[in-house]
């Protein structure tokens, strides 16, 4: 019983530190729903390993969750780009995005593509809904996007056989986006 309430602590935690880092201020519908739909990716994500009665699947969540966080935001101080909107110098990579996309990957990586795609269409969702609103450019978000599959598909560990392989590629002077199934 003690362990359930310290992991729905840690549920509510995760999702509520999504929710800290926005500023309170008048938004689009469609910002609004962004921002609910990146907090509600990685949170079904997290009780889909419960509901799987997957500990090991919530370890490897916790570590993709984190290495996530932990680069996005690094990124975001280091490379110090200034917002389309110019409310400050935090728009590269979008954390809504690598939050969703961490999420939608996390599900797609443990427990099969097809649980994955209403996540995935989530996420993309919250990428356009943070180039919408001019909190960032598409850069950011297709970064965002990169960071959070990357993170999920390194640090995750298939529950199923699963064929599917997506994988991104930035650099300078492109984004490459590949897509592997084996038949």
């Amino acid at each position: 019983m003690l362990n359930q309430h310290k992991s729905l602590a840690t549920a509510i935690l995760l999702s509520g530190s999504a929710l800290a880092a926005s500023p309170a201020y008048a938004k689009s519908d469609i910002e609004t729903a962004g921002d609910i739909i990146a907090i509600t990716i990685p949170a079904v994500a997290y009780g889909s390993t419960y509901y799987m009665h997957d500990p090991e699947g919530r370890k490897q969540f916790y570590e993709s969750f984190a290495a996530n966080a932990v680069t996005t935001y690094a990124l975001k101080k280091s490379i110090d780009k200034e917002r389309p909107d110019h409310s400050d110098n935090e728009s590269f990579p979008s954390g809504h995005t690598s939050l969703a996309f961490q999420g939608a990957s996390f599900i797609h990586k443990r427990y099969g593509f097809e649980y994955s795609i209403p996540a995935y269409i989530g996420a993309t969702f919250v990428g356009y809904s943070r180039v919408e609103a001019d909190k960032h450019y598409t850069s950011d978000v297709l970064a965002g996007a990169a960071l959070g599959v990357a993170s999920s598909m390194f640090l995750t560990k298939s529950y199923l056989n699963d064929d599917l392989i997506i994988s991104a590629n930035l650099a300078p002077e492109s984004y490459q986006l590949a897509v592997h199934y084996q038949f």
